[in-house]
């Protein structure tokens, strides 16, 4: 099994032309902004990628990101596993675009309308934590325990540093690539 390597964003930009970049983020958060030059293989995709980041892997260095390094840390411990060497971007995105360092987005006519995952994970936890205090007031107490079990699952959250409910939206439609893209970002993949 190899260890990941983490590489700070000045590191990652001086070598940005001989590395293959693979965001894990969702389609949304993707066309939201991107490395340049990076792929788009959702996190819960990698696993389907594998042949492909392992061929990219032999010719050259993969760099995992994400919006904050989370998720490419968990996609880097998967292809570690499975002898793939990779490094992922510390602090994601988020810390590449607070570096100065530009971000690429899709033509809009490419672009789906989207909220970051985060944004998302904030609305739907906060509209089940007030459903569940509305309803408990209007209908019946034991609605409560919906508020209840989602601020205990952002607890847990958290302190695991993972997140059930993003991985549950991440499967939503919007969040989904169409099967044609990922076949497209496959085949970009091992010619790159």
């Amino acid at each position: 099994m190899t260890t990941p390597l983490t590489l700070g964003t000045d590191q990652a930009h001086a070598r940005l032309h001989e590395l293959t970049v693979i965001d894990v983020r969702t389609p949304g958060e993707y066309a939201s902004g991107h490395l340049p030059g990076a792929l788009n293989i959702p996190l819960d995709r990698i696993r389907r990628a594998l042949p492909e980041i392992r061929h990219a892997a032999v010719r050259g260095e993969v760099l995992l990101v994400c919006a904050s390094g989370a998720r490419s840390e968990n996609a880097g411990r998967v292809l570690a596993e499975h002898g793939v060497p990779t490094a992922t971007l510390a602090g994601g995105t988020h810390a590449w675009a607070a570096a100065g360092h530009d971000l690429r987005r899709p033509a809009v006519r490419d672009t789906r309308a989207g909220w970051s995952m985060e944004r998302q994970v904030r609305f739907t936890a906060g509209t089940a934590v007030l459903l569940g205090l509305l309803l408990g007031l209007l209908v019946h107490p034991a609605f409560q325990v919906l508020s209840a079990g989602v601020a205990g699952g952002l607890v847990l959250s958290a302190l695991t540093d993972t997140c059930g409910m993003a991985l549950l939206l991440a499967r939503l439609p919007h969040n989904r690539p169409r099967p044609a893209d990922l076949a497209a970002t496959l085949a970009a993949l091992r010619r790159h």
